[in-house]
């Protein structure tokens, strides 16, 4: 990772009253980033080549391209800012920038304090980013009642039962005899999320819709994934025999936004009522504070839409942040008409 060198700072620090900035101060912070796996970039203002105490050496370094200095009529604090989020960059400096937390919300995020000791540079770390609560679901339930303003139906009611294989198949016998029972319709009995639909699962998908009366997916937290997926083919023979399905069902695990650690929720769904892809795209604008997170998680949206349509391809989600969306938090939704991924 890069680390942006507040050149000005860091040479400032720890000098006499009347004393000149030290070189001695920057090379220690790039010996001692370097130690720690960084790649420094040293930024300085334009001033500072006149103040360091040893301009020759300075000069030489700037000269020869290691060290930079900030564009003539450029503030470099906010050069400094700049670079480092376009860069996605850390930042060295005991300078906590406060005159620019409106414009940069990540500040403290990206920077790293230090101290000197007998000529040693000490770093610090930086602080925890701070996330708008539950902006993944939100922009989710946004694009969902999107969906259901085109005529498209999606299954909203989260809940979350204690996970066990056998615990996941009784669910699931119970719900499918309440359904013939009673009449019910199950289409989209959960939701689900964050697929990697494992490739036997991708692969099955087709002869499953032609063979099975019943596709159940199972959706779990990120963490109990892989546990689930051992207990899926069980799952699908104790479902079968149970009700005396001429074919087992074919069950999915999927990871999900909604469910907690531990719990699971199932999407049971007739195989004739799978839609085969998603009729819209989704392009989501947002503020460039939370846009990292949410292109990250971008798939993650996809998969609990697709979910909660009912869909076995995801839907593309485009992720894009946008300079008028100034607050943590903003962002906008616009369905696409598409659905080939």
């Amino acid at each position: 990772m890069k680390v942006i060198i507040d050149a000005s700072n860091v040479a400032h620090y720890g000098k006499g009253a009347d004393e000149n900035p030290l070189l001695k101060n920057i090379l220690s912070s790039i010996e001692s980033l370097k130690k720690l796996g960084y790649e420094p970039v040293i930024i300085a203002d334009a001033s500072l080549r006149h103040e360091i105490d040893d301009k020759e050496a300075f000069n030489k370094y700037i000269n020869d391209g290691e060290f930079h200095q900030v564009p003539s009529g450029t503030t470099a604090d906010h050069y400094i800012l700049k670079l480092a989020e376009e860069d996605d960059a850390k930042i060295l400096s005991n300078d906590v920038f406060r005159e620019y937390f409106d414009e940069f919300q990540d500040i403290n995020s990206r920077r790293i304090p230090f101290t000197l000791k007998n000529g040693e540079i000490d770093i610090g770390t930086s602080s925890k980013p701070k996330k708008i609560k539950n902006i993944l679901q939100k922009i989710t339930t946004e694009t969902l009642s999107q969906f259901e303003k085109k005529n498209m139906d999606s299954y909203r009611i989260k809940k979350g039962k204690k996970i066990s294989g056998i615990a996941i198949a009784k669910e699931a016998i119970d719900r499918i005899t309440k359904s013939k029972k009673d009449g019910i319709e199950p289409k989209l009995e959960g939701l689900f999320m964050k697929i990697p639909l494992f490739e036997k699962v991708m692969n099955m998908v087709e002869d499953a819709e032609k063979t099975s009366d019943f596709i159940i997916f199972v959706l779990v937290h990120p963490k109990d994934y892989r546990d689930a997926v051992k207990y899926a083919g069980n799952i699908a023979v104790t479902v079968g025999d149970r009700l005396k399905l001429e074919h087992a069902p074919l069950v999915a695990v999927r990871n999900d936004l909604f469910t907690r650690p531990g719990s699971f929720e199932l999407n049971i769904i007739y195989s004739d009522e799978v839609i085969e892809e998603s009729l819209y795209n989704v392009n989501i604008t947002i503020n460039d504070h939370d846009y990292s997170f949410v292109k990250k998680n971008s798939r993650n949206i996809a998969s609990t839409i697709a979910a909660r349509l009912g869909t076995w391809k995801f839907p593309i989600v485009s992720v894009k942040p946008s300079m008028l969306m100034e607050k943590p938090g903003h962002y906008e939704v616009i369905l696409e008409k598409g659905g080939n991924d």
